[in-house]
């Protein structure tokens, strides 16, 4: 059997980051990749990809193209693309995508619907 690898998440290539001592409560939009290091709550809408940091907490319903976790997520995730698991992730929520990778070592509690990709 191949050997299932999720990309690394280059930071370098992230414009914006919020840090690990960040704690950020209400709505985010945007429209270019974000890393989340530190704590956020509310809603997370994105028309581009979402990094969760291994330390990053976040508690928001998420809608964007890509969402990679390696932290901690509570809310539900709907990803026109893929959501990505990395071990130790975890998230509480019910995922709707057309893709899901879920690493070994990684918890997903919840419920997953796989639709159709859109862009």
């Amino acid at each position: 059997m191949a050997e299932l690898k999720l990309r690394t998440i280059d930071e370098s290539e992230i414009d914006t980051v919020l840090a690990h001592d960040i704690e950020f409560e209400g709505r985010i939009e945007f429209s270019e990749p974000v890393l989340i290091k530190g704590s956020v709550s509310g809603e997370i809408v994105a028309d581009a990809d979402l990094y969760v940091a291994e330390r990053a907490s976040v508690q928001a319903t998420i809608a964007a193209g890509r969402v990679s976790i390696k932290g901690a997520v509570v809310g539900d995730v709907d990803a026109s693309q893929r959501v990505e698991l990395f071990s130790g992730a975890h998230l509480t929520g019910n995922v709707r995508t057309p893709d899901l990778i879920v690493q070994s070592g990684s918890r997903l509690n919840g419920k997953c619907e796989m639709v159709e990709e859109t862009s």
